[in-house]
């Protein structure tokens, strides 16, 4: 994504979609056309509104979407972006059933488009393109790539590292199935020009981190990662609040994830604010 990224709103007219598009046309993302089933025809801040993504497609080049459509009805919307063409989905939708994202996410990938989310606050490549619910104010232009499970500790991170600031900031969501994993984040920040070192904001639940661990163990990730892993303190035996905060077989603790991450030499900060300090040691190396 880039300042070139023409975006189109799904979900454009509600509250959320028709506020959050606001704050993106603010930050410069280039917003091009929404979606509203029987809104066709309108306008949401300038923006031109469709019924149909099919409709929107025909009148403009769309790279990316983002869909701000309730729950009930945020499959279909990510089925029509995906029958259209259209590359990269960005799904804001929580309480979206477990089944329905197993399902889009693999459709998705089969035509060759890629999902983030759901229940995610989306990614953002400081001063060229906002693609999300992101606070665009902690954000600066930099050498560090974020991918973090959570929403919240996204921005807190990314503000803590702001002197050094951010290549690409991407929160892909806490559910159970995302459509695009720690994985496949870390893989791209690798080979990324633009990113020095790689920041995972883990947390409880899971095996994304230690897959990543075992990854770079192999040999297959050259760049420098810092891990933070929230959850230290998350009662044992409790069911928590993010749907994929689920433990499997010894693996998904707190405590396998920073020992995954030890055994792999990636530096794990014990608060949010050691991740500036280990940071810049890396890069003055």
């Amino acid at each position: 994504m880039n300042s070139n990224t023409r975006v189109l709103v799904q979900g454009i007219t509600g509250k959320e979609g028709s506020f959050h598009t606001s704050m993106m046309l603010k930050y410069g993302t280039k917003v091009v056309a929404g979606v509203s089933p029987g809104k066709g025809g309108s306008q949401v801040n300038g923006v031109p509104v469709y019924d149909t993504v099919q409709e929107a497609t025909k009148e403009h080049e769309i790279d990316a979407s983002i869909i701000f459509v309730p729950a009930k009805f945020a499959s279909d919307a990510v089925y029509e972006a995906v029958d259209a063409g259209v590359k990269l989905i960005v799904v804001i939708t929580e309480h979206i059933p477990v089944v329905e994202v197993a399902k889009f996410v693999r459709y998705a990938k089969v035509r060759g488009s890629r999902v983030i989310g759901p229940n995610c606050p989306g990614l953002v490549v400081p001063g060229e393109s906002l693609l999300g619910i992101l606070p665009s104010k902690y954000f600066k232009k930099g050498s560090i790539g974020i991918v973090s499970r959570s929403g919240t500790l996204t921005y807190e991170v990314s503000h803590l590292v702001g002197d050094i600031g951010q290549s690409t900031v991407i929160g892909i969501g806490g559910d159970p199935i995302v459509g695009t994993s720690l994985q496949d984040v870390v893989i791209e920040f690798d080979s990324d020009e633009h990113t020095e070192a790689i920041v995972i904001i883990g947390e409880i639940g899971g095996t994304m981190e230690e897959k990543v661990a075992q990854m770079k163990r192999d040999g297959k990730i050259r760049k420098s990662i810092v891990g933070y892993i929230a959850g230290l303190t998350a009662p044992k035996e409790k069911r928590m609040g993010h749907a994929g905060a689920v433990v499997y077989m010894g693996m998904g603790t707190f405590e396998s994830k920073v020992e995954s991450f030890k055994r792999a030499n990636i530096p794990v900060a014990n608060t949010p604010y050691e991740i500036r300090d280990i940071l810049t040691k890396i890069i003055r190396k």
